[in-house]
């Protein structure tokens, strides 16, 4: 029982992986579990069907793997830092360095932004998307105005400003010309840096 949970787990992670990168050459509308079932190297689009009830499933949990290692990497180093400063640091750095890192899962996201529903059946948003990391970003540079580390600002402001500085940046690392990732990383932290603290 167990040996066959994960081996559904693996299997579920291959069409994933297999998803993002059918959507990142193919879009939205190229996405055909034909294609998805190619590029995993799966034998039939039944292998998919078995694993997830729709094309709508398989690509909510596209949606679902992205973010969730996506914050993973960024809680883990705003963990490690033990200042207010240091941990925006912390955390432009790691939403930047995993834009830069990742062009398929991002290219992915934004294929398939317009198609998503959400629980209550709503299309899934840009707004919608941002509101969780605004929010958390908002709360992270609030608690850096209690301890005093941080001057008067409104937080909401700040925090929808330093998550534009990170989202523009998406395609402009792959662009023509390439944005630089260690340049745009210090004038980003520099810049956000100097505009919060006392």
């Amino acid at each position: 029982m167990e040996q066959r949970t994960i081996t559904n787990e693996a299997r579920r992670a291959q069409i994933v992986q297999a998803a993002i990168e059918v959507l990142a050459e193919s879009g939205y509308q190229g996405a055909t579990f034909t294609r998805i079932t190619k590029q995993a190297g799966l034998r039939s689009p039944r292998m998919i069907s078995y694993h997830f009830a729709n094309k709508d499933d398989l690509l909510s949990q596209v949606l679902v793997e992205v973010f969730t290692e996506g914050a993973r990497l960024i809680i883990a180093a705003i963990t490690e830092e033990t200042t207010a400063a240091g941990k925006l640091r912390a955390y432009l750095e790691a939403n930047l360095r995993f834009l830069h890192d990742h062009p398929k899962e991002v290219r992915a996201l934004q294929a398939i932004a317009p198609y998503v529903k959400n629980a209550e059946g709503r299309t899934y948003t840009l707004q919608a998307s941002r509101e969780p990391s605004v929010s958390s970003l908002a709360d992270m540079l609030a608690r850096g105005q209690q301890s005093g580390e941080f001057r008067d600002f409104d937080v909401r402001a700040m925090a929808v400003m330093i998550r534009g500085a990170v989202e523009s940046a998406a395609e402009q690392f792959n662009g023509d010309p390439p944005l630089d990732l260690e340049t745009y990383i210090r004038e980003t932290t520099d810049t956000f840096t100097r505009a919060v603290v006392r």
